[in-house]
């Protein structure tokens, strides 16, 4: 008899989208509009339940370069995304123990229910299953009455009041906006942000406990962050736009003349699809599968390390010389950066899979783009009908393209 982790890891065809459909139900009236899903967990390449207890040794200690192997071939089953996630993001230390681990969690859990206490001192509404709608006071500062009020007094505070001011642009999901108000308060100096939502969703469905998807958030911001720092002369991911005109110009000259011909050599038609990380260009499921590929392939194995003791750490951008031994605890795009001495922080994969989306669209690019407008209407085409595998692979050729043509310059 073959038992139920057998039949979990042994998906393929229908099985494997009803299994899919059982992690991420979807109701009947949206079906028409769900973008088709690619991604289908597989039997010896998808990182399964099995495999993922099977790399911790006995005290707890995670054997990541096989994690990372199975990741980057695969994906990770639906069942244990969130706990695998919060490795990838650095929230945990692969050397750590199980005990290490559970000290860490239960700390933040509780430095996370102190922040929500404080909130809620602010905002009652916090925590309550509910969110606001509605501004709750004025530019001012002052409160806005009415019989949902949420604030009797003036507000003076500066911190207090700008926090104030964007509560009810957050998400309109209880748990999510409750996260979400925390981290903009927490991380004053970018706030809230529209986009913020679109990385925080999965985070709040694969993680049960409010507080461990609030950290997973977190250190997936770590990441992002400056994505969402914008004013009015410039835009956060300025630098990866700048970097993305770098490799298409080296890659596909005739390419970026055509765009630079067209007024978009800046390349701000990419703009959503870098500060999302492609949440609005691949279905639900593609776009987390894309996500841990994405970070397992980027991966660093200090990278927790660099954030909890960053003074102590080894230098992610060092470019000092690794043992093989040791350049296997990279992910294989990290890995390629530190062999060829490239070291740029804004060279991410995202940059090379929006290259690899406009590779894809070069001929109607070149053929049919008159103006920008129709740039964008062609890279809108794509929108929930890209492989992110296909993606990956392609953005993993023009890292290579890219690197050995940056070399001979």
């Amino acid at each position: 008899m073959v038992g139920l982790a057998a039949i979990a890891e042994l998906f393929g065809g229908n099985a494997g989208i009803e299994e899919l459909e059982a992690f991420y139900p979807i109701r009947r009236d949206c079906l028409a509009d769900i973008p088709k899903t690619r991604f289908r967990p597989r039997v010896g390449k998808t990182l399964s339940a099995r495999r993922w207890h099977a790399a911790f040794s006995e005290d707890g200690h995670l054997d990541i370069e096989k994690v990372l192997r199975r990741i980057q071939r695969g994906g990770i089953h639906p069942s244990i995304k969130g706990f695998v996630w919060e490795f990838l993001l650095g929230c945990f230390d692969p050397n750590s123990t199980f005990d290490d681990r559970n000290q860490l969690r239960e700390q933040r859990r509780e430095r996370y229910a102190m922040w929500k206490t404080e909130c809620q001192n602010m905002v009652p509404v916090i925590g309550s299953g509910k969110y606001i709608t509605r501004p709750i006071i004025t530019d001012d500062g002052q409160p806005i009455e009415g019989e949902d009020c949420h604030v009797t007094s003036a507000v003076s505070d500066k911190k207090v009041a700008h926090w104030m001011l964007f509560l009810h642009q957050i998400a309109n999901q209880a748990k999510l906006w409750d996260i979400l108000a925390i981290y903009s308060w927490v991380d004053d100096d970018i706030g809230y942000v529209q986009g913020m939502n679109d990385i925080c969703s999965p985070m709040v469905i694969l993680l049960e406990n409010e507080a461990d998807a609030f950290w997973c958030f977190e250190h997936a911001m770590r990441r992002l962050r400056e994505n969402f720092r914008c004013s009015t002369s410039s835009i956060g991911v300025q630098s990866q736009l700048g970097i993305l005109s770098q490799v298409i110009k080296t890659v596909d000259p005739k390419l970026h003349q055509h765009l630079e011909d067209l007024d978009g050599g800046e390349y701000l038609f990419a703009f959503r699809m870098l500060m999302v990380l492609f949440r609005r260009e691949f279905s639900f499921v593609d776009a987390l599968y894309l996500w841990e590929v994405m970070w397992a392939m980027e991966y660093n194995p200090n990278i927790f390390s660099l954030y909890e003791q960053p003074d102590a750490a080894l230098d992610s951008n060092s470019t000092q010389t690794l043992h093989a031994k040791e350049l296997k605890r990279y992910g294989k795009f990290q890995r390629k950066n530190l062999q060829n001495g490239h070291v740029d922080k804004n060279c991410a994969l995202s940059v090379f899979l929006v290259a690899s989306v406009l590779e894809t669209k070069n001929r109607q690019i070149l053929k049919d783009a008159k103006g920008l407008d129709d740039v964008v209407t062609i890279l809108g085409e794509i929108t929930g009908n890209l492989d992110a595998k296909k993606a990956c692979q392609n953005a993993l050729k023009i890292q290579d393209k890219y690197l050995k043509k940056a070399k001979k310059s």
